[in-house]
């Protein structure tokens, strides 16, 4: 089984599209990790397609025709809408520190604790968690 690609990878310059992308393609092929399956379509998977103004399902579509990254992005820019720069640093940086002192705090205290992270003060964001929960190094803490 398999994790998707960090959520702070960019396609395009947008963070977390990449990783819902990936995680389309895994759940096509029967690879996505099981701790993923439950979240297809929803949380931060729901946030991205909102931002673009296209539904999670007609992205799926997309995505299971065999285009790649940049393609689907662009698809999602002519099918929804195209965000200009700064709605685009908005986006990223919002995304970047869910978690850090914002409503998120308290679900990421609990699932840190619950993944035995509760020691790990580098672990300040939710993006951090994932890195870290899918075994690959912080980038960085909001600290």
């Amino acid at each position: 089984m398999s994790y998707p690609r960090s959520p702070s990878d960019k396609v395009g310059g947008i963070v977390y599209f990449g990783r819902m992308v990936d995680k389309i393609r895994l759940q096509a092929a029967g690879t996505l990790h099981p701790d993923l399956q439950a979240n297809l379509g929803i949380s931060f998977d729901k946030r991205c397609v909102d931002f673009f103004g296209v539904s999670y399902e007609e992205l799926a579509k997309k995505a299971g025709e065999g285009l790649d990254d940049e393609a689907i992005l662009e698809w999602g820019f002519t099918a929804g809408r195209r965000p200009d720069e700064e709605e685009i640093l908005i986006w990223n940086e919002f995304m970047r520190k869910r978690g850090w002192k914002d409503e998120a705090t308290e679900v990421l205290l609990r699932r840190k604790k619950e993944s035995g992270f509760a020691d790990r003060e580098e672990i300040q964001t939710m993006f951090d968690y994932i890195d870290a929960d899918e075994g690959r190094p912080v980038r960085r803490g909001m600290a």
